[in-house]
């Protein structure tokens, strides 16, 4: 019997989302769990799973569409059935859907189905009616960096999982085209220097106009609602982290390369135990009379990726030891980074941390991630002059700023969040407890 495939709700506040591209053609064979296509929501670039064994019959739903939740997508059949298109449109109707015949294709497709004079033979890279795509597995951005300059992905080596398309291929890629000879002048011995003005330092590029992706527009959205309504302060303390670096060492020299841990998880660890003390900062703000102080601990941690920010959440984390912390975000940030994150990854976070030390960040403060009362900024490890039984010595320090809703809570209680953090950060021992 066929049945519809509907665009996905991933995550409480998705109201629609972009069909980006179809993985599964018309006619392939669909088992359960397979990736029939990739859809962008405000968040991220999600794989969708087909949850029907049969073959994909019919897209409703043409690439890079803008659908609302819910609204049918593709009809899977049964091998061997085929629905007529009387039949799909009742189901479509009954699915509250508008009935539609198959969609059409796009302009470019249409071109590039035109017949070519036989004299002529088709230049790949140049031919403008080809969708640059192609087929490839891409990101999003690749493959709009790959229609920009007109490249054909097929032609581009990818290293993302499976082959992949990146951005940072479609860069090699251009730079790899480059009329070669830049630069050698200045490799050749003898003379006298040239004066500033006779180098060719290249044209300047022209300006560019970027459409922001549906990720930065809710990143856009979010940070100035955050920075307009939410009535920020902020408290910055300093960590000694000598004892904490020890025992990360120590506990390394133990653990498979894979199993390594971070400065980052003995900091996620840290937090959510002294927020069991602190519930006003494991809070949200529900209205003006109601403030949610949430029972779970659940750590938001902040990962850049192709585009933008997410946040993967540890989910209850203070109940966790500190190695499965690390296993369970390095495997939500490697899905976040491949495209392939579960609405679960990153639905949930009742307070965040963005972690920056891994660029030799000295000190910053951070956004709020609404609706959440707090974030904590950390700051990177380093090795400074600091007072050790009453003698100047060198030792390692980390600095930290929490950026908390004045609605919500208020300095003395940030304040105290910020001493009790210090106890487990300062006698790291005491998180493996």
């Amino acid at each position: 019997m066929a049945e519809l495939v509907t665009m996905p709700k991933l995550g409480f506040d998705m109201a629609e989302g972009t069909l980006v591209r179809w993985v599964k053609a018309e006619g392939d064979k669909v088992a359960k769990g397979d990736v029939i296509a990739e859809i962008e929501t405000d968040k991220a670039t999600v794989e969708v799973e087909s949850s029907l064994d049969g073959i994909m019959f019919r897209h409703l739903a043409a690439e890079d569409a803008d659908l609302p939740v819910n609204t049918p997508i593709a009809v899977i059949t049964a091998e061997g059935e085929e629905p007529s298109d009387e039949e799909i449109d009742a189901l479509v109707e009954q699915a509250g859907g508008k009935p539609s015949k198959k969609p059409a294709k796009p302009e470019s497709a249409a071109k590039a189905e035109e017949p070519k004079p036989a004299e002529k033979s088709p230049e790949p890279e140049q031919e403008s009616g080809e969708t640059p795509a192609g087929g490839v597995r891409s990101s999003p951005l690749a493959r709009k960096m790959a229609e920009e300059h007109h490249i054909q992905l097929a032609n581009v080596e990818g290293s993302g999982p499976q082959g992949r398309v990146v951005k940072v291929d479609i860069e090699a890629y251009l730079a790899s085209q480059k009329p070669a000879g830049q630069g050698e002048a200045a490799q050749k011995g003898g003379g006298s220097p040239q004066p500033l003005s006779s180098f060719n330092l290249g044209e300047v590029p022209e300006d560019e106009v970027v459409d922001l992706s549906r990720l930065r527009q809710a990143i856009s959205r979010r940070m100035q609602d955050s920075n307009q309504n939410f009535p920020h302060f902020f408290l910055t303390r300093s960590y000694r982290t000598g004892a904490l670096m020890q025992l990360r060492k120590e506990l390394n020299a133990l653990l498979p390369e894979s199993d390594k841990l971070s400065v980052n998880d003995f900091v996620v660890k840290a937090v959510a135990l002294a927020l069991r003390q602190y519930p006003n900062l494991n809070a949200s703000l529900q209205d003006e009379k109601h403030i949610i102080r949430h029972g779970h601990v659940n750590i938001g941690v902040a990962v850049a990726v192709e585009g933008g920010l997410l946040t993967v959440v540890s989910r209850d984390a203070d109940q966790k030891p500190i190695r499965l912390i690390a296993r369970e975000v390095r495997e939500m940030v490697g899905r976040a980074r491949e495209g392939k994150v579960r609405p679960e990854d990153i639905e949930g976070s009742t307070f965040s941390i963005s972690n920056l030390g891994m660029y030799g960040i000295e000190s910053f403060s951070a956004i709020i991630n609404p609706p959440e009362a707090a974030i904590l900024a950390v700051s990177a490890v380093q090795d400074v002059p600091m007072v050790v039984d009453g003698a100047l010595a060198v030792g390692s320090q980390m600095k930290a700023t929490i950026s908390a809703d004045h609605r919500v809570t208020d300095g003395a209680e940030a304040a105290e969040f910020m001493r009790v953090l210090a106890g487990y950060l300062e006698e790291p021992m005491r998180l493996m407890l």
